[in-house]
């Protein structure tokens, strides 16, 4: 029970409290504005709302089909820009970029110019070519890529009699690392199946071309259904051949939530590619039919106006030889000015 003394004690504790309160906190006017003060105070510990998230892209079609129409350059056959073709999923680089890619093999100084100079100097010649590109059309940027021959096509059976050899993973990674000194660069991985099936090669390389910046290409010159060694004649493909590997792609992609990948299909005679009119185009999937043949300039075009031309897909690829496209007179490759001016453009440029 408290006496009388106590309660003296603790009126005098109250009253000093209440004089430094005064102290700390003027005078407040009556009701209203000391609830408006506890109102501050308490929105000051309750968390700001959390922003919504980004919306998903979406893809313009409006945007697409103009730039569908543009790279068709004028051509008045009906062929480009195809007709019928599905909308690609957001995210898609074509046709919105160019890509100009480095094309080889860092076992060999031979095969191409990915490995025929050490990485920081072979980098600094691919911006060279990108700065070409961008100069001769402003208006598509470049996007620039790595094209790595993964599975390579051998004059030797090896153990299995494949006639193939796969490059090890860390041979792999070695490119995927070159890649990243230069800020967004992609990467292709190409398969030369020899003997082998592609059904037996393309799986192999499943855990690379599940990440978002890994595509692929198939060579069908080395795809000897002949069972004839690599080299001694062109070997060929099948649509069914194309078809197998864009169902994969289109499944790895909507499986981890990819955004479309690019497939590379080389071709300069006609008989690489059969049955092309019933190659089937995915919205996962971007095909692009490369005129890799190697020679003087008027051959090279011909080349691309009878087998990519007159046999569209969907987009157009253009390689161009460092070495081999000088041999024969007039000794010099096509520069992007005149490859500005093939029906359909060239939306995929590759230097070996």
């Amino acid at each position: 029970m408290i006496n009388r003394k106590d309660k003296t004690l603790i009126a005098a504790v109250f009253s000093i409290a209440g004089i430094m309160i005064n102290c700390t906190n003027p005078p407040q006017k009556a009701s209203g504005e000391g609830l408006t003060v506890a109102k501050k105070k308490v929105s000051a510990i309750i968390p700001e709302a959390v922003p919504p998230a980004p919306a998903a892209p979406v893809l313009d079609t409006a945007i697409y089909n103009q730039k569908l129409i543009n790279l068709s350059n004028g051509d008045s056959s009906g062929r480009w820009p195809v007709k019928k073709q599905p909308y690609p999923l957001p995210g898609a680089i074509l046709p919105f970029k160019r890509i100009v890619a480095f094309y080889g093999n860092l076992y060999s100084k031979k095969m191409g110019i990915l490995g025929a100079l050490p990485p920081k100097e072979m980098l600094e010649k691919l911006d060279s070519e990108v700065k070409k590109w961008e100069m001769a059309d402003p208006k598509t940027p470049v996007q620039p890529a790595l094209h790595y021959i993964a599975v390579v096509a051998q004059g030797t059976g090896g153990k299995d009699g494949k006639y193939r050899y796969r490059m090890p993973f860390h041979q792999i990674d070695s490119v995927l690392n070159i890649a990243k000194m230069r800020e967004n660069t992609i990467v292709f991985l190409d398969i030369q199946v020899g003997l082998s099936r592609i059904s037996d090669e393309l799986p192999q390389l499943e855990k690379y071309l599940k990440m978002p910046n890994v595509h692929l290409g198939i060579d069908p010159e080395f795809s000897m259904k002949s069972g004839r060694k690599p080299g001694t004649i062109i070997g060929t493909y099948d649509a069914a051949d194309v078809n197998y590997c864009a169902d994969y792609l289109a499944q790895l992609v909507r499986e981890n939530h990819l955004p479309p990948k690019i497939f590379i299909v080389h071709r300069f005679t006609r008989d690489m590619i059969t049955n092309y009119r019933k190659i089937k185009l995915h919205p996962e999937v971007q095909i692009v039919m490369n005129m890799d043949g190697w020679g003087e300039p008027a051959l090279k075009k011909g080349t691309y106006r009878y087998f990519i031309n007159q046999e569209p897909v969907q987009f157009a690829g253009f390689k161009l030889f460092y070495i081999n496209d000088l041999k024969k007179a007039p000794g010099r490759m096509l520069t992007p000015d005149e490859l500005m001016a093939l029906k359909p453009l060239p939306i995929y440029i590759q230097y070996q």
